[in-house]
């Protein structure tokens, strides 16, 4: 069968009857693209995506640039206008940079990689709850990087003020090689814990909201690694090959289709796990790491994160 083949799903369970508003970022490419596709030919919704350049083949395209914290704002404001007093019921946060150039900041001062994959989220999260339907779904990507079990570059903290400003942070890594994956996998860390603090808050209880963290697995062919330097792009072009040798690994489109069926509802969080995670094609619920569980770091972040980007604390 053709690895980028998107089967037709059995018919939508859960509380989606498909007919309601999707927002979501990072549809242009990746599994975003197989996610929005899902989206769009399996139901009847309004897929509304935020897109920086490339437009994306299904749903409506919206102005963002997760670089600047302006856009992000314009881009919340802009969805508020189109959907006129309606509600959304799925909110897709997909879309990443896998590594940024060696000491690259966004126009707002902060270090891109965390500020794309974080403190963007996090913003646009913030500014679209007010908006979420009751019974909404919110479905953030992290990765299994954020877990010294499976990262070779585990994150050290998730201090958002450090993270922001490496640069004031005395144990920040100095390695152009474990530097930039470090950097990744500290804002998957974030998502995840953002996914967390937003999960256990009484507005997510009031609300009756469903949020998941989800982890791809190891999936080539996304485009995350376009900013590392030559060599090491090569060694990504290579390592699929040989992991491929001996485990099965992850397809964009699997991927795809699986981040559509949990945003959907068609599959369902077990009682009390909000982590899930392919491995081997295969998708589980396992505990995060020990840092990710740790509730005065997810506290601490929240409100770090709430302050870096103006918004205030509580959600």
């Amino acid at each position: 069968m053709d690895p980028n083949f998107v089967r037709d799903p059995p018919a939508p369970s859960g509380p989606f009857e498909g007919q309601g508003i999707v927002v979501m970022t990072g549809a242009t490419a990746g599994i975003g693209q197989f996610a929005a596709q899902r989206i769009n030919c399996t139901t009847r919704a309004r897929l509304i995506v935020g897109a920086r350049g490339a437009q994306p083949r299904w749903g409506e395209a919206l102005k963002l640039d997760l670089a600047s914290l302006a856009s992000v704002r314009s881009f919340a404001a802009t969805v508020e206008k189109e959907i006129a007093g309606a509600k959304i019921d799925v909110l897709i946060l997909n879309a990443a940079l896998g590594t940024a150039p060696a000491g690259a900041t966004t126009e707002d001062g902060f270090e891109a990689t965390f500020a794309v994959n974080h403190l963007a989220h996090y913003l646009l999260l913030r500014l679209l709850i007010p908006l979420l339907a009751t019974g909404a779904r919110v479905v953030i990507t992290t990765s299994n990087t954020h877990d010294p079990r499976t990262s070779p570059a585990p994150p050290r903290h998730a201090d958002a003020i450090r993270l922001a400003h490496p640069e004031t942070d005395p144990e920040r890594d100095r390695s152009a090689f474990t530097g930039a994956f470090r950097a990744y996998s500290s804002s998957k860390l974030c998502n995840l814990l953002t996914a967390r603090a937003l999960a256990v808050s009484p507005l997510a209880r009031e609300r009756k909201l469903t949020v998941i963290a989800f982890n791809p697995g190891f999936t080539p062919g996304t485009g995350l690694g376009r900013n590392l330097p030559l060599p090491l792009r090569l060694v990504m072009q290579v390592v699929p090959w040989i992991i491929g040798r001996f485990r099965r690994i992850n397809t964009a489109a699997h991927g795809g289709e699986t981040l559509a069926d949990l945003a959907l509802g068609r599959i369902e969080p077990p009682e009390g796990h909000l982590y899930a995670s392919i491995v081997s094609r295969e998708l589980a619920w396992p505990d995060p790491s020990e840092l990710a569980q740790n509730d005065d770091v997810m506290a601490k972040l929240w409100v770090d994160s709430a302050r870096l980007v103006g918004v205030r604390e509580a959600p």
